[in-house]
């Protein structure tokens, strides 16, 4: 089932995207050219794919640059609006060039904040939940301080996206720019990275395997997962509120569920033989995550409307389709149950 969602109308802008060949950045490219947008993405394809945006190069409105945020940009043309989702998200990526990461952060969203100053473009910065750390206060609000490791293996990103936001405030105070700010929680959907090491698509690229479905820690620390189609309605319900709406503002799921139950409800909906195998918990590693969104909300009039069981049939079915055929054979693995037509059609049109 598709859910309808209402987005106040507005004019056609001219809109980048910065990391819009990634899983969330391809989602918000399709949404801005549905909406009669024209749209500029740029991406470095470090852990994005041409894949996700293929179907838009022939599209008029569309136009790709490969190029990698760290380096300045020079762009030719009005901008209206700059979307920065230019970083790795997973913790298996962002942490194979931890100084990478930090330069993307910090440098990228230097560069962009740039480019949308001399334009007097309005941006938007994709923060994340990883500034509050592994949360002493929960369920977690904007105005928690967080707690985090600043010398741990997650402080790349974690720390990098925190001097993002003050970086985006900073040029707000001295130079009066647009800017909003979104703390993302964990989302999931179709064009999640195969071995992105993120939750959701771990656990159904291992259940679609027959592969043991591998649980770090006791499987009792908590996650809020949120559809990457509620994720990008909020986003741009973000960018369009008025200016006197900056944020921070937290969008996730505030339904929180453990792991092993998410794992559970992975094997339940692909039908899967496959055992849970527990191992050691990663340093740093968050126990509990969960939005307190009042705020979205209040400000936004958003929250998530698509129920994780409908979510979860459409990540499957995309993932049906990209990796089952590759799928080892093995004395746990039952065929994937074949996804509906429903849930083909959802996955397809991502």
């Amino acid at each position: 089932m598709t859910i309808q969602i209402s987005i106040p109308a507005r004019r056609s802008l001219r809109t980048l995207v910065a990391g819009g060949a990634g899983f969330i950045g391809s989602h918000i490219c399709d949404t801005l050219l549905r909406r009669g947008d024209t749209v500029v993405c740029i991406d470095n394809l470090h852990t994005g794919s041409l894949r996700n945006i293929r179907p838009l190069l022939n599209h008029p409105n569309f136009s790709f640059i490969e190029h990698d945020v760290r380096e300045p940009l020079d762009l030719e043309g009005r901008l209206d609006r700059v979307y920065n989702l230019a970083c790795p998200a997973s913790p298996p990526h962002y942490q194979q060039d931890p100084v990478g990461t930090m330069k993307t952060c910090v440098l990228g969203t230097l560069n962009l904040l740039e480019l949308a100053r001399e334009k007097s473009a309005r941006i938007l910065q994709a923060s994340t939940s990883e500034v509050y750390g592994d949360p002493e206060v929960h369920p977690q609000p904007e105005t928690y301080v967080g707690h985090v490791n600043t010398i741990g293996p997650r402080a790349c990103y974690d720390e990098g996206k925190r001097a993002a936001e003050t970086l985006m405030f900073d040029y707000q105070r001295m130079y009066g720019l647009d800017i909003k700010v979104a703390r993302i929680f964990n989302t999931y959907g179709p064009r999640m990275h195969e071995n992105d090491g993120r939750v959701v698509s771990n656990f159904i690229v291992q259940a679609l395997r027959g592969a043991p479905i591998t649980v770090y820690g006791s499987g009792s620390q908590t996650r809020s997962f949120c559809f990457v189609d509620d994720l990008v309605r909020g986003l741009e319900m973000l960018m369009e509120s008025p200016a006197s709406v900056t944020g921070p503002i937290n969008l996730g799921n505030p339904h929180e569920m453990s792991i092993e139950a998410i794992a559970r409800e992975v094997l339940a909906c692909t039908q899967s033989a496959s055992t849970l195998e527990f191992k050691p918990l990663p340093v740093d590693d968050p126990k509990r995550r969960k939005p307190v969104i009042t705020t979205a909300e209040r400000l936004l009039g958003w929250r998530p409307q698509i129920p994780l069981r409908k979510g979860l049939e459409a990540t499957i079915a995309y993932f049906a389709l990209e990796v089952a055929g590759r799928a080892p054979s093995g004395p746990n693995r039952r065929p994937p149950r074949r996804p509906g037509r429903a849930q083909l059609a959802l996955a397809r049109s991502q």
